[in-house]
């Protein structure tokens, strides 16, 4: 009888209540169409995936980026902008030259 009784009290859900704009609510409809869920299901997938996600980067000091994020990291860091005149001199100003 214990055993049933702890199996049941893992598996019971708790209410999660979000207020959302209503184009952020339209678009999550329409993702969860296109995947064929409930919204409430599509929710639930992503929002628990992406927590699990960040609490995972958290633990390990890792940030896990997506292959587009880590094309457009390499880039930046081997394309750097060229800066503005206003962007010099705050920089020298930062710096403490003048």
């Amino acid at each position: 009888m214990q055993a049933t009784r702890q199996r049941s009290t893992q598996t019971k859900s708790t209410a999660l209540l979000v207020r959302l704009d209503r184009p952020s609510k339209r678009a999550i409809a329409e993702a969860a169409h296109l995947r064929g869920v409930s919204t409430s299901d599509y929710v639930r997938s992503v929002v628990a995936t992406q927590a699990r996600r960040d609490l995972q980067e958290a633990s390990t000091r890792t940030i896990v980026l997506s292959a587009q994020d880590q094309l457009a990291f390499w880039n930046a860091l081997h394309e750097p902008v060229a800066l503005t005149e206003r962007q010099r001199k705050l920089g020298k100003i930062m710096r403490g030259e003048k």
